[in-house]
């Protein structure tokens, strides 16, 4: 007779979640993020309480925020280990819809538990229930399911016997990975079950490394036997698997130049000679280069976002043959790749045997030299201490001011551009971009998130002041668990990353930068104030003397430190870079306008031409 044990559902549920655990013996599920309500603070808050000593609760200020530090967590790891975050229904749940978009595009696990109305319909409407005036069994978590891996409602408590083990397996399938959500109805989190025993048992939850189809590596090497000027380009598959130290043996051995993506970047030392740099419309000249020249282009981890292939225009070589090993079949068949469906160790292991002694001409460092000469003076200190400092100055102090366990992050605006083709990355894993959804307000719970999970690294965010107005309330959590990071606040007053794209379209300046909205009252907003309001250490600086010098008290500081520096909106790095296809208006009375129109025609052209 099997053994039971009786227990609510909400009870169940974070046992089964405590006692997964991964090769290593570290729980998969680190801790609980919640912020409580009516929907989940007596069926989960209760259950969370009772076993509060072997599975942490986190209080978090913001339901979306809390989902980014665990989205963080998960990314710093290599998706090794994850997060859960709970939530009341309605409008707790939906502030959780966003993050959960963040973690599908970056193929990350997040487990999401969001409360929900009552199964048995008692109390309908309850409060904050959404109602269907034609389906009954819709509620607000039904938005959940464009943007998660594995949806399920949890209606009876026995339900979590298939509904659990089928997340886990969402959040650790290497080619099926992503967000999943168990909407949990709320009566039914305090019902109690009689449970077998052996469900609450501890299980490991093994790293699958799926080997590609013989016929696939043979196609793939035959391919790349031919070739004469092939490239590599790394995506953020290559850190999911743990890849890196395989890649280097594979490039070095068969001398092939690498290419990083915005996801991809730190895979190799930026000055290892078979790295090219970063590529696409934020990459480097030498990066760019050898992909329009490259007659084979090997994808290993990389979905083929437009920043990643400038819109399909990239690859220029007539007759050129792509090929995307990818261990998730829709990425592997993306534009007609020839497919190599495998693990990027497996993958590339497999692909090496096959190669045998095959080697290429290697990299052109001539042009890799000449991207440096022309970028580097761009962040050095100007010489004119009054100059308001741009972008890639204060980069270039950061960058001064790192170490080699300095882990740099950013998700959105100037920032990433700047950084994918500026920012020098020693070691794998010390560049943390979140640039597949490119979520304004990830950075500041973000930076919580990576230090959580490598509290031995140092760790630099890097948000400008609309990414930063946008959601900050967790750098007061981080005071209060005591995660010291360094916060840099680029000021440049408004979106001045979209101001320049709006200018590069033709478009006027407007509402973009705060001076170009119609509000009467000019911003004047004191950012080092507002996070020392929340405990941080904070400092305001006008030159990059001043940032270079906050930046090492910043080092020295037990806790959260933020430096605050107006920058200048305008400049970009002119250097690199590719077109992107931003639709342009094909009337307008502006003469900038319809000027661009007729340059994008142009380029609409020469992608259908390749």
């Amino acid at each position: 007779m099997t053994k039971t044990i009786r227990l609510t559902a909400a009870q169940a549920m974070v046992r089964y979640i405590a006692a997964q655990k991964t090769e290593t013996g570290e729980r998969f599920i680190e801790g609980v993020w919640a912020i409580f309500g009516h929907g989940n603070v007596a069926g989960l808050g209760e259950a969370l309480h009772g076993i509060r000593d072997e599975l942490p609760t986190y209080r978090g200020h913001n339901e979306q925020s809390m989902c980014h530090a665990a989205i963080a967590y998960s990314k710093q790891l290599g998706r090794r280990r994850a997060m859960a975050v709970t939530s009341s229904i309605g409008p707790g749940a939906t502030n959780m819809v966003t993050a959960a978009a963040l973690a599908h595009v970056n193929r990350l696990p997040l487990l999401l538990l969001p409360g929900d109305v009552f199964a048995n319909r008692g109390p309908d409407p309850v409060l904050q229930q959404i109602e269907d005036f034609g389906d009954g069994t819709i509620s607000a978590n039904d938005c959940f399911k464009p943007v998660v891996r594995y949806f399920d409602r949890i209606t009876r408590p026995e339900q979590l016997l298939t509904a659990l083990p089928r997340a886990f397996r969402t959040m650790t399938d290497p080619a099926e990975c992503g967000p999943v959500c168990l909407a949990f109805c709320q009566d039914v989190q305090a019902e109690a079950y009689d449970w077998p025993v052996e469900f609450f048992e501890e299980r490991t939850l093994y790293t699958r490394r799926p080997r590609a189809d013989e016929g696939e590596i043979a196609r793939a090497a035959e391919i790349l036997k031919s070739a004469k000027r092939p490239v590599l380009l790394a995506g953020g598959g290559v850190h999911y698997a743990g890849a890196t130290e395989e890649m280097k043996a594979f490039v070095e051995k068969h001398n092939i130049p690498v290419v990083e993506t915005q996801a991809g970047k730190s895979a190799l030392p930026w000055d290892h000679p078979n790295n090219m740099g970063p590529v696409g419309v934020t990459g480097s000249a030498s990066a760019n280069k050898a992909c329009i020249e490259a007659d084979v282009v090997l994808g290993l981890g990389t979905r083929f976002q437009d920043f990643t292939t400038g819109s399909w225009t990239l690859f220029e070589n007539p007759g050129r043959t792509l090929i995307s090993l990818n261990v998730n079949a829709y990425d592997a068949e993306k534009h007609g790749a020839v497919p190599v469906m495998a693990d990027a160790i497996t993958g590339l292991a497999d692909l090496d045997a096959a190669l045998g002694d095959t080697s290429y001409p290697g990299p052109n460092t001539a042009s890799k030299d000449a991207w440096f000469a022309a970028v580097d003076p761009l962040t050095d200190a100007p010489a004119d201490g009054n100059q308001l400092p741009t972008d890639q100055q204060v980069i270039g102090a950061v960058q001064r001011a790192a170490g080699p366990d300095t882990v740099v992050m950013c998700a959105a605006g100037t920032m990433p551009g700047e950084l994918h083709k500026l920012w020098k990355s020693s070691k794998p894993m010390s560049y943390h971009m979140e640039y597949g959804f490119s979520c304004m307000g990830y950075e500041v719970a973000g930076a919580m998130g990576i230090k959580m999970a490598q509290p031995e690294r140092d760790v630099i965010c890097m948000v400008g002041d609309g990414s930063y107005m946008m959601m900050n309330s967790e750098l007061a959590t981080a005071v209060m668990m005591g995660q010291k990071f360094t916060i840099v606040i680029t000021d440049n007053r408004g979106y001045g990353c979209i101001n320049r794209l709006q200018m590069g379209t033709g478009g006027a300046e407007f509402n973009n930068l705060l001076k170009d909205t119609i509000h009467e009252t000019p911003s004047d907003i004191d950012f080092a104030a507002h996070t020392a309001a929340m405990g941080a250490t904070s400092e305001h600086v006008k030159t990059i003397e001043e940032l270079e010098a906050a930046l090492q008290r910043a080092k020295a500081s037990p806790k959260a430190y933020v430096v605050v520096i107006d920058t200048d909106p305008y400049p970009s790095t002119p250097d690199g870079g590719h077109w992107w296809d931003v639709a342009v208006p094909e009337v307008s009375v502006r003469e900038e306008v319809n000027a661009a129109h007729a340059n994008y025609i142009e380029k609409l052209r020469n992608r259908a031409l390749n």
